[in-house]
């Protein structure tokens, strides 16, 4: 199962700065939803664990990220990742692709495509699941991200960090409106089918 999700959001940093957070692996985990950095196996391979947990499903995939292209003359990223289910029930490979664009007056925008494959038991719940449990999690990303960024270089009190676990009500409520996206889809074909028949 394959599904695709892109996102742009702007900042108001310049774009060295957010390319300087962005392209550093050990400040950017930071942002993404459950994640944890483990090992850094070196300057372009890390190791890390990600946990999450939506409605009776929980998964925990233990996984390796890559950095293909970190070019910052033209502020282009792309990443490659892989997850191992840690129970073996599946997997789950990433790729994403990221842009910085600076913005006239000042500012930056910010591009990201993410590519994500599973298999496995989170498969089952179909790409409409994955695709609105996914596009939380990056609304999540973008939150964290731009609460980084903005303390970015100054002295961070440790009882102020913020908690980058993933917010189970938010993907609780893609669950539901997966669900009910899907409820409405089946009542609409078989309100269709009902008109075709009678025609």
């Amino acid at each position: 199962m394959k599904t695709t999700i892109e996102k742009t959001f702007e900042v108001e940093h310049p774009i060295d700065q957010v390319w300087a957070f962005l392209s550093n692996p050990e400040k950017i985990a930071t942002c993404v939803p459950g994640a944890t950095l483990t090992e850094k196996v070196d300057d372009q391979t890390y190791k890390g664990l990600v946990s999450m947990k939506f409605g009776p499903v929980a998964v925990k995939y233990n996984g390796e990220i890559s950095i293909k292209e970190l070019n910052q003359e033209d502020y282009n990223m792309v990443l490659s990742g892989r997850g191992l289910d840690s129970k073996g029930k599946g997997s789950a490979d990433m790729v994403m692709n990221g842009k910085l664009k600076a913005k006239e007056g000042g500012g930056t925008e910010v591009f990201n495509s993410m590519e994500v494959s599973v298999t496995g038991m989170l498969a089952q719940f179909g790409s409409r699941l994955i695709t609105d449990v996914s596009e939380q999690m990056i609304k999540q990303f973008v939150s964290n991200f731009k609460d980084k960024l903005n303390i970015s270089g100054q002295t961070e009190d440790p009882s102020e960090k913020k908690d980058n676990s993933i917010d189970g009500v938010s993907l609780m409520g893609a669950v539901v409106k997966s669900k009910i996206d899907g409820l409405f889809k089946g009542n609409k074909e078989a309100g269709n089918d009902k008109d075709a028949s009678e025609s």
